[in-house]
């Protein structure tokens, strides 16, 4: 996939891969490394949207599964999003990068509400637009929040970066070392075999918008600029 450095895309950013080796909270290492490369897209003329997770504060679903309410759960999970965007914003404001934080849950003393004409116009400005609490609403995951972001401000593609893995495997490389492998996927391979990429509302409503995916990995510096630039890199879902 040949990728025009000067579209709009939603970088996916899980809570996870924010947290590092520790597996909880930020590791400002990282966060400065991220924010360098996505600085680095910016000055392509890449008009940039992040959606970032919360797995790394909080849980939704893993709370819900020892008896907490799911819905209580899941909107602790979107406050979660609206930390670690916050983080981001402040990190890539260090670099002099123009960013915007828009929440799907109104706080306005902390961000914007997400208004989608006034994040079209943010990004048009050069401005990084932070997607952070979900949709919203329960039950939902921020991988979905991506996948609707995306069809909503037009974006061309999403960046999907995982922190742990480096592209999309028939079975978990972390624990199967003859895992294989794919280089490219149709979004119905993702669905039909459920490879975990991400949840299945988000992979329907990519393909139902022809929206692709770049699915590489974050421990590689350099790796966000390779994605926008159509490199070969981790797996293409089309």
């Amino acid at each position: 996939m040949t990728t025009d450095p000067k579209k709009r895309v939603v970088l996916k950013l899980s809570g996870e891969a924010l947290a590092g080796e520790v597996g909880y909270g930020i590791d400002t290492d990282i966060m400065d490394a991220i924010s360098q490369q996505i600085e680095e897209i910016v000055q392509l003329g890449t008009q940039v949207s992040v959606v970032v997770g919360g797995g790394n504060i909080w849980r939704g679903a893993d709370a819900s599964k020892q008896g907490m309410d799911r819905a209580s759960a899941d909107y602790m999970g979107m406050l979660a999003t609206v930390m670690n965007a916050l983080a981001l914003q402040d990190m890539l404001e260090k670099y002099g990068v123009d960013t915007r934080v828009q929440t799907a849950i109104e706080m306005q003393q902390v961000a914007e509400p997400y208004i989608r004409r006034r994040a079209i116009r943010h990004l048009e400005k050069g401005r990084v637009v932070i997607f952070a609490g979900g949709t919203g609403n329960p039950f939902f995951s921020t991988d979905t929040t991506a996948a609707l972001r995306a069809a909503e401000i037009e974006a061309s593609v999403i960046l999907l970066a995982k922190g742990k893995v480096d592209a999309v495997y028939d079975s978990d490389p972390l624990q199967n070392e003859d895992a294989l492998k794919f280089s490219h996927l149709k979004y119905l391979d993702v669905l039909n075999n459920n490879l975990g990429v991400m949840d299945s509302t988000a992979a329907s409503l990519c393909m139902d918008n022809s929206i692709p995916i770049i699915v590489f990995g974050l421990s590689q510096r350099g790796n966000i600029k390779k994605a926008v630039l159509g490199e070969k890199i981790g797996t293409l879902i089309d």
